[in-house]
């Protein structure tokens, strides 16, 4: 009788072990149709607007710049597939990501021709400034310190800050910041991943920034440091590159980064001033709700090469 009531109690357990797993498949099941389900809609057509008198598209084509090197919003490549775009001031190499992707949909809406421009992140605004570029579409916070120096259409994107760290890690089960105590750590250098998160965490130990994206997560990678912060879709990237490489989201917990709202909304940057340009621009993002953003964005890290 003990044998029979101990082999319905394995039985039960067994059951209710797959019940929880198709309960749990079924559930990504239907986020990845939700997903599926948004829809983007096509390019606006504002060819019959007269732009001819916006100050830096008057010949018909807007210079984008970009670091071409900051995956899944911009990166370089070798052949023109999917979508990617020549880098004008690198012959022989192509821009694609996130970054490419909406800067194409701006020139689509108003006949423009896209020339990218492969630009060190630091040296970004002022080359704007400078009049070499028409617009910096690089995943830039809107952050008052910007603002300053530039004006900036959007939010393109919304951009909630996380860590990222190695599945194995003594840290691939934090919970909030104060459980990243003790790790060592770095972020990109000129981000408030590095200047405004980080030293949120204490006890943790900053290593010096890294000089661009893909060495901040070969960082994290190699071992060389515990953990990165950056925003989720940079994460979104890495994971989907690197397999041992998970995400920590303590979004809705009360240990969390405390960010303002211009820290996550990520826009445009055009010459101070130039209005024209601006509200062309806006016109164009204004077309998207967060989702449809959030669902080119995959697009982007769905056919971005290894970092």
């Amino acid at each position: 009788m003990r044998r029979l009531i101990a082999m319905l109690m394995a039985l039960c357990l067994v059951l209710s072990m797959s019940a929880a797993a198709f309960a749990a498949e079924a559930e990504e099941a239907e986020e990845a149709e939700e997903a599926a389900e948004v829809e983007i809609p096509d390019v606006p057509d504002f060819t019959d607007v007269d732009t001819s008198a916006i100050p830096g598209v008057e010949d018909g084509v807007l210079t984008v710049g970009m670091e071409c090197a900051y995956a899944p919003y911009n990166w370089t490549q070798m052949d023109d597939s999917n979508g990617a775009v020549p880098i004008a001031n690198n012959p022989g190499s192509y821009a694609n990501g996130y970054d490419v992707m909406m800067a194409q949909r701006i020139c689509d809406a108003y006949g423009w021709d896209l020339e990218v421009m492969a630009i060190g992140w630091d040296g970004l605004n002022p080359a704007l400034s400078a009049g070499s570029l028409d617009a910096v579409i690089a995943g830039q916070s809107m952050t008052a310190e910007r603002l300053q120096e530039v004006d900036m259409a959007g939010p393109y994107i919304y951009a909630s800050i996380v860590c990222v760290t190695k599945a194995d890690s003594d840290f691939a089960d934090a919970q909030g910041l104060a459980d990243m105590a003790g790790g060592t750590c770095t972020a990109q250098t000129g981000t408030i991943w590095y200047d405004t998160c980080l030293p949120q965490i204490e006890g943790a130990e900053m290593m010096p920034e890294a000089e661009t994206a893909p060495a901040m997560i070969m960082a994290v990678e190699s071992g060389t440091v515990d953990f990165i912060c950056t925003d989720m879709p940079t994460a979104l990237g890495a994971v989907s590159t690197y397999d041992d490489l998970t995400i920590l989201d303590f979004s809705g917990s009360d240990d969390d980064f405390d960010v303002s709202e211009e820290e996550v909304n990520i826009g445009i940057s055009v010459l101070k001033g130039n209005t024209e340009l601006l509200d062309a621009i806006n016109a164009v993002v204004g077309e998207l709700d967060s989702d449809q953003f959030n669902a080119l964005m995959d697009q982007a890290i769905s056919v971005q090469p290894e970092i």
